[in-house]
């Protein structure tokens, strides 16, 4: 028969496993506090879920879902949802590193629908899009995910050979291709004010492997006046190592 005590420990490690599927960050005071133990005993218990995959830690020591905390809470899930759920925390704490907005966008024909975010703390701020549709070849994350596509592809997605930009005017679609090779070479794609007055905004691929596929993008946006062209550049690291995490867990 089990002890108080291993029911006591059981019971704790349970409760740590909601919150941080619920929260998505725990810090060892933190536990300790929700818990009602002491900080070695919830630092005990978090380094359990650690070994075992279950939590992991980052570089400022808070606790994070693991992988098979993830995994488990993905399997009922639909994509977007998964998707959603693997990438919060690694978007907060992008948001976090650049001090701007971030979102992660996937495709939606030839529109890119917003499906996570986390605002910058900044006064003056890209608010969150979440749940907003906009056209795949007028954003920064729509360029990436639109620039791994077939030929045959990106032109079923626009029959008329033609691009209508936020001004109402029409561009041939040689022009997104133009854009889209450079996209390619480059690993990233720029938005300056193509979608929205006001707000500039860069993107990378979150993309898996070996298949090379690009499920998702994500993008850091700001105000136009706090991110010229060189500063979102100055993002471009972190971006990808951001999409490498996302991509890694969602293998």
């Amino acid at each position: 028969m089990d002890s108080p005590e291993q029911v006591s420990s059981a019971d704790n490690v349970l409760r740590l496993l909601v919150v941080l599927r619920e929260r998505g960050r725990l810090r060892v005071a933190e536990a300790a506090e929700l818990l009602s133990v002491t900080p070695p005993t919830a630092h005990r218990l978090l380094t359990t879920l650690k070994k075992h995959q279950f939590a992991e830690q980052d570089r400022q020591r808070s606790y994070l879902a693991g992988p098979r905390l993830i995994a488990a809470l993905s399997l009922h899930q639909d994509p977007a949802s998964k998707l959603q759920t693997i990438g919060h925390p690694h978007l907060e704490e992008l948001s976090r590193r650049t001090g701007e907005t971030c979102h992660l966008i996937t495709l939606e024909g030839n529109g890119i629908r917003f499906v996570d975010g986390v605002e910058s703390r900044h006064a003056l701020r890209v608010g969150s899009r979440v749940g907003l549709l906009l056209p795949a070849h007028t954003t920064s994350g729509g360029k990436v995910l639109l620039a791994p596509l077939p030929d045959s592809e990106l032109l079923a997605l626009y029959p008329e050979r033609q691009t209508r930009m936020r001004d109402g005017s029409s561009r041939d679609i040689t022009i997104l291709r133009r854009e889209l090779a450079t996209v390619r070479r480059h690993g990233y794609a720029l938005n300056l004010e193509a979608s929205e007055q006001g707000v500039n905004a860069i993107g990378v691929p979150v993309t898996l492997a070996p298949s090379g596929r690009a499920v998702a993008a994500v993008v850091v946006a700001c105000p136009s006046v706090r991110g010229a062209k060189q500063r979102l550049l100055e993002f471009v690291p972190h971006m990808h190592a951001t999409a490498g995490a996302i991509a890694q867990h969602l293998r």
